[in-house]
């Protein structure tokens, strides 16, 4: 880490004013990113717009600290780690606008791949690019690294697909290169710059080598150096430039935005998993199966199917499969209509028939099955580093070789992965582009180097480079290979290289040591140790997949950040820096403990199924106090005069002028503290109404109503979603039951998330029998109000048999929508899914309601989780405030008839974020069909 004087602070700070930070926590969070290797940068920057990023590196160059560019953080090759400057572009850089009915996007850096995609989806379009990290990686990093994927070959890669770019260049000068007058603007601001661009493109033109190795590099995918290709390509300066910054990993220039020509997104597609008995066999069949002109044709080895047995959306087919040497080849093949579609797979079958395969092919055009197997392989990477022995670090290389030396090359890896002793190596990849990438387990110990990886790296080079191959593919150069770039290319187009960095970057201040280097054994330095923690943490890769969906991310910490700040916790500890410990230990408690959400949204997005939630449960439960174990246990024993009590607090709360219960919490709070004490706002609602039995005759199901209905009144003018699904039912001329001493039974889910384990004790104690004996041994379905109640549930009768949950909204959707008659629809509602029913995986029956209610359903941009989280957005509501943002601009931005969610704590969440009188979708129902 680079020490940073007062001098360079403060030049820093008027930069970004409020945006700096040097705090120990800050700094060793976002230190980490997908990579093997770990710097801890001496501060972090988090600049507004394009004048701050211009302003920094003007402060940059003055005090000589160079900066680095981070987004996503999903980067392999260590492009987005420092000791100097790390600059954050995440948190502020996410305008999106979709131009030309779709046929153009204009994207800033921060925003995630797939919430573009998902914006172009309703014009039939997306992205050209399609990592394996979409649903992580931004757009910052896909221009960095010149990202391409499964599909787009180079064809569509982001080279190709990009039309302009918003630069802020080291010199400080904001240049737009899709402007008319453009490349006269950068003759005018950076003559220096535009004739050098210039020369080089006749140097390269001029040098017979060079434009016969440019053509063979770039027939692959190719991510190693800067784009020469683009001096072939193309001619003026601005053009030039626009293509030589991708791919050149925050070297030469920031990019502020991106505007990018988008592709057709089929609709129709078939997908199979041909599996083989051999690697050989499998590359062997390439060129035929090339031939046939599919989508996508991914490699799997033997390793790496064993992992996809282990996905829980593996089919019984894949599991079923006694895997030996075998390999498989994941294909698809797409198209717009369905009738071409049906050409395209005609063809392709007698090819299939023709291979020779473990059992005959079949391909699918079900959205599930063809959904699970991209999630298998979307997630290999993570997942088979997540399996990796504890106390080692994943390496994922990245290679790309003429695909008629495929074959040849996977047999020479398995050779030197038995050489160099790298017993649990994997081989997967883009096998119709030739693209494999491979795993290795390593341990570096102090962040050395053993002298096997550097055996193995100097041999697969020569292997790789031999097959007339490239050393990066998709990944970036990064720190990793930046010291083969002269072997690839050889002198002269290196030499080219090296006066791109000094044309753009003349005082070295953009990502030092990344790409280019003099160094020849950068990539054996500062690699990333990983320290043995506990076992929800061991398993993290750091691959950032969880960030998107959790609802801290802006506030304060992702679940990697959790998971890596633990680590860095035991790092210290082994080396006897009480002192770094001990500063991370006490911001822990607020940035990574009370200010998760617990909701699981994190296990949804990790490949492998790490949900941090379970980490900080514990962390809770080593922090509760005797008196508190003792009151919740009480409570539990007690629930329905808790509750009881707690709803007339409420009441007695809003009958005061509301200045008295805020100050009393407020005070209560400094006292006490903001982890134990609610904060009381004026637009709380008021206490709701005892939860009482309803019998019924031959009862059709049994419903549990949730005591949230009894802790918090409905919003104004409506009547509860337990009053809407009894008035529903009995429309429907369905019977429910509530059986007797309901006011006592709960989920569990306000102790489990505290980590309060003997008051859940207590409650497991007493519910299950209660609801098997009222479900008739669980013959009787059991009906939850409240998702989150119905996933608590879930867990709680996990043990107690036959007894099944089902949530009010799927229950409604098939038992009870198709015998009711919808009278009146409104014309357009705003739907909040919830964390619970999202991974309850209700998204369909949540659609199939709220369509019979309104004309238009919309799911508004920027939806996730809102942090409400039981109390959590009681005890710290800037977490909810945080987490609604993106969603309360979309939802302001245009009026809706009818705003629904299916969670009170998440209707007042969102009804405080937006202003909206949020209520549960069943309420909605039960008015337009009365």
């Amino acid at each position: 880490m680079t020490e940073l004087s007062a001098q360079v602070r403060a030049g820093l700070e008027s930069a970004v004013p409020g945006g700096v930070t040097t705090r120990a926590a800050d700094r060793l969070r976002l230190a980490h990113d997908a990579s093997h290797y770990l710097l801890h940068p001496g501060a972090v920057l988090t600049p507004t717009d394009a004048g701050q990023v211009a302003a920094l590196l003007a402060q940059s160059r003055r005090s000589g600290v160079p900066l680095t560019f981070r987004s996503g953080g999903t980067s392999l090759s260590g492009q987005a780690v420092t000791d100097r400057l790390l600059v954050d572009v995440r948190r502020h850089f996410r305008d999106l606008t979709v131009l030309d009915d779709g046929k153009r996007v204009r994207v800033q850096p921060g925003v995630v791949l797939r919430q573009v995609n998902a914006r172009l989806a309703p014009y039939g379009r997306k992205l050209g690019p399609d990592p394996a990290s979409e649903s992580a990686c931004t757009v910052g990093g896909v221009v960095a690294n010149n990202s391409s994927g499964m599909t787009c070959g180079t064809e569509f890669n982001t080279y190709r697909t990009l039309e302009s770019l918003v630069l802020v260049l080291p010199s400080g000068t904001v240049l737009d290169t899709g402007a008319p007058d453009a490349d006269a603007r950068l003759r005018a601001a950076e003559p220096d710059l535009h004739a050098g661009l210039l020369r080089l493109r006749e140097r390269v033109r001029g040098n017979p080598d060079s434009v016969r190795r440019v053509r063979a590099q770039y027939a692959m995918k190719n991510t190693m150096g800067y784009g020469v290709n683009a001096f072939l390509d193309h001619d003026d300066p601005v053009d030039l430039l626009t293509r030589l910054v991708v791919g050149s990993e925050g070297t030469l220039a920031f990019v502020a935005s991106a505007t990018f020509r988008t592709v057709p997104a089929h609709r129709h597609a078939a997908t199979g998993l041909l599996v083989f008995d051999s690697l050989g066999a499998a590359t062997a069949a390439m060129p035929e199966l090339v031939a046939a002109g599919p989508a996508a044709v991914e490699l799997l080895d033997a390793a790496a199917l064993r992992v996809a047995q282990r996905d829980p959306k593996a089919d019984a087919a894949l599991r079923g499969l006694a895997v030996r040497g075998h390999a498989a080849l994941l294909v698809e093949w797409q198209e717009s209509d369905p009738q071409a579609l049906a050409g395209r797979v005609a063809t392709a079958e007698p090819v299939l028939a023709g291979l020779p395969l473990t059992a005959p092919a079949r391909l699918s055009g079900e959205p599930v099955a063809r959904a699970a197997l991209w999630h298998i392989r979307k997630g290999l990477y993570a997942a088979v580093a997540g399996a990796r022995p504890s106390g080692t670090t994943a390496l994922l290389e990245d290679v790309a070789v003429p695909v008629e030396a495929l074959a040849g090359t996977c047999a020479a890896l398995a050779d030197l992965f038995a050489r160099h002793r790298y017993a649990d190596s994997v081989i997967f990849g883009h096998a119709k582009d030739g693209n494999l990438h491979f795993m290795l387990n390593e341990r570096f110990d102090g962040g050395e180097a053993p002298a096997r990886y550097a055996d193995f790296t100097e041999e697969m080079v020569d292997l790789v480079l031999g097959h007339g191959g490239t050393l990066k593919a998709e990944h970036g150069t990064g720190r990793v290979m930046a010291p083969y770039v002269r072997r690839q290319f050889g002198d002269e187009l290196y030499d080219v290289m090296r006066e791109v960095k000094s044309l753009c970057d003349p005082d070295g201040v953009l990502n030092p040591g990344v790409l280019v280097s003099d160094d020849p054994e950068i990539h054996l330095r500062h690699l990333k140790t990983v320290p043995t923690v506990e076992e929800e943490v061991d398993r993290c890769v750091e691959c950032g997949y969880c960030e998107p969906v959790c609802p801290s991310r802006d506030l304060t910490t992702t679940p990697r950040q959790r998971i890596v700040l633990r680590r860095e916790i035991a790092a210290a500890e082994a080396a006897g820096d009480r002192t770094l410990a001990r500063e991370l230990t006490d911001a822990y408690d607020y940035d990574a403990v009370q200010t998760c959400a617990v909701d699981g949204m994190c296990a949804t997005a990790c490949p492998v199924l790490i949900n941090t939630g379970d980490l900080v449960k514990r962390l809770r439960a080593e922090e509760h106090g005797r008196a508190t174990r003792a009151g919740w246990r009480g409570a539990a024993r007690r629930w329905d005069a808790t509750t009881r009590g707690m709803a007339r607090g409420l009441d007695l709360a809003g009958a005061l002028p509301p200045a008295l219960p805020e100050a009393a919490t407020r005070a209560a709070r400094a006292v006490l503290g903001a982890d134990r004490v609610p904060r009381w706002q004026r637009d709380l609602p008021r206490g709701g109404t005892p939860r009482r039995a309803h019998p019924a005759d031959e009862p059709d199901a049994v419903f549990v109503p949730s005591c949230l209905g009894t802790l918090f009144a409905p919003a104004e003018g409506g009547t509860g979603v337990a009053a809407a699904l009894l008035a529903l039912a009995d429309r429907a001329g369905v019977r429910l039951l509530v059986p007797d001493g309901i006011g006592d039974l709960c989920c569990g889910t306000p102790w489990s998330s505290k980590g309060l384990t003997d008051g859940y004790r207590a409650v497991r104690d007493r519910v299950p029998p209660v609801l098997r004996a009222a479900s008739r041994d669980g013959t009787l379905p059991v009906v939850s109000d409240a998702a989150s109640c119905t996933e608590g549930f879930d867990r709680l009768l996990a043990d107690a048999g036959d007894v099944r949950v089902v949530d009010a909204v799927a229950y409604t959707a098939t038992a009870l929508l198709p015998r009711l008659t919808v009278r009146r629809r409104l014309g357009s509602l705003a739907l909040h899914p919830t964390c619970s029913s999202t991974r309850l995986g209700l998204d369909d029956a949540l659609l199939t309601v709220a369509r019979a209610v309104a004309d238009e359903v919309v799911v508004p941009d920027g939806w996730q989780c809102c942090g409400f989280a039981g109390d959590r957005g009681l005890l710290h509501p800037e977490l909810t405030a945080s987490a609604t943002r993106a969603e309360a601009a979309a939802v302001t931005a245009r009026p809706f008839d009818g705003y629904a969610s299916v969670n009170r704590t998440c209707e007042i969440g969102l009804a405080r974020a937006t202003g909206q009188p949020y209520r549960h979708l069943l309420e909605l129902l039960a008015e337009v069909t009365a």
